[in-house]
């Protein structure tokens, strides 16, 4: 399978911040959010996404507030936001900073009282009844009909406003799979029309990168989570890096150790991952992939944010992890290494406690060693023909020379990672 599009280059070597409005300031809004633009972009980040910017449906509301994912149109603003010059300014604020903006596109289904069900109900998959249906047992939205062409063509229509009024740079696409492939080719032939576009799928099939340029790594944060619980080693969950390193040429995996529902329903990433929550975190933005934070990680963020209802960020300050993303994002930023690099994981003693593995690109070398479990003192001996030459650890600026290998001994969930600087 050959991917049909190709990334838009601005694309490469992102890293993706999502944003939960309703939650990350006291006031819910964009022009409150915008004041945390510059800090952001210091930080490294590179592509904003924008959890669902729409109105929400009323009917068949969950909590008092109602999800984003049930929307009652395609093409307004949510009011609790803002409003449109509101969202205009945003996306021209962090276009000034060299930032990208893409908003989440919930294609699958709409929330009960969309301007659509009265006006074109026959756009909706219907039960015999001739009722509203929907397929996957969610309460508060009903499915549309991938059948009706003319659904389909208002639904692009819609996605292209945003690019045409906004200046939108992409689209995060909610539940891709659930939508048909056929649909999204058209929709991005179209979209990319008027200009080339970053296109992220919630999604894990293979199929769906011959259009989407990064997909969802459901499945690694699935084992890391199991291994972290005690079920399953990390034998697995090296071989579900190996069956990613298989996909077409060209497409990237979404890394993440939380997200908006792995916060609100399976909890942060310090329920998840217990000690070595950075140290998966260090690995997302040091393996081959695409990292993604979420709203408040850097803070750190300890708590679950409700999903229905208003439940804002407690940020500290100063934020204790934001030296820890800026060190890992600049890394990204100025060695390709990181991102256009190859791989050579390293063996030790002690393979199913520590991750440790080599990136390089030419003369630039990134070496890596995670300690993710909750066992202390952990001794490993590195050797390999990279690991030569003078080298820094990124953290705390240390410089070290190394001739073909290195020792370490770690803590629980303590990280290391060293950038070659020299001959």
């Amino acid at each position: 399978m050959d991917r049909i599009f190709s990334t838009v280059d601005w694309a490469k070597g992102s890293v993706v911040y999502e944003v939960n409005t309703r939650q990350f300031t006291k006031e819910g809004t964009f022009s409150a959010f915008g004041k945390h633009l510059p800090r952001l972009k210091e930080m490294g980040v590179t592509v904003l996404w924008f959890m669902p910017i729409t109105p929400i449906s009323s009917k068949e509301r969950l909590g008092s507030l109602g999800s984003y994912y049930a929307c009652s149109s395609y093409v307004d603003i949510n009011p609790e936001f803002g409003d449109l010059p509101a969202f205009k300014k945003l996306v021209n604020d962090a276009h000034a900073l060299g930032l990208k903006v893409i908003i989440d596109w919930v294609a699958n289904h709409t929330g009960y009282d969309h301007t659509w069900t009265t006006e074109h109900p026959d756009w909706y998959l219907l039960d015999e009844k001739g009722n509203f249906t929907e397929k996957n047992g969610w309460k508060d939205v009903i499915d549309l009909n991938f059948n009706n062409h003319d659904m389909r063509n208002a639904l692009i229509g819609s996605m292209k406003y945003w690019i045409s009024e906004c200046g939108i740079d992409g689209f995060r696409c909610d539940m891709a799979h659930l939508v048909p492939l056929d649909f999204w080719k058209d929709a991005r032939t179209q979209c990319d029309a008027l200009k080339p576009l970053f296109w992220l799928a919630e999604c894990e099939v293979v199929d769906y990168h011959q259009v989407f340029d990064v997909s969802y790594a459901w499945w690694w944060m699935h084992v890391t989570e199991a291994y972290a619980k005690g079920n399953g080693n990390l034998n697995t969950v090296r071989d579900v890096l190996h069956a990613y390193s298989q996909y077409p040429a060209g497409a990237q995996k979404l890394l993440f150790t939380s997200n908006h529902d792995e916060n609100s329903w399976n909890g942060t990433e310090y329920e998840k991952y217990g000690s070595a929550a950075n140290a998966w975190a260090v690995f997302c933005c040091t393996w081959s992939a695409v990292p993604l934070i979420y709203s408040g990680q850097e803070s750190p963020n300890k708590k679950r944010l409700a999903f229905f209802d208003k439940d804002p960020i407690g940020w500290q300050e100063p934020l204790r992890l934001e030296d820890f993303y800026k060190g890992l994002l600049s890394l990204r930023q100025r060695n390709p290494a990181i991102v256009e690099g190859e791989t050579f994981i390293l063996p030790s003693t002690n393979d199913d406690q520590l991750m440790a593995y080599l990136r390089r690109k030419d003369e630039h070398v990134v070496l890596v060693v995670l300690n993710v479990s909750e066992q202390n003192r952990l001794k490993i001996d590195v050797g390999h023909e990279w690991i030569h030459g003078t080298f820094r650890n990124i953290f705390s600026g240390l410089a070290f020379r190394f001739d073909g290998g290195a020792s370490f001994e770690l803590q629980a969930g303590e990280y290391v990672v060293y950038e070659r600087t020299g001959e």
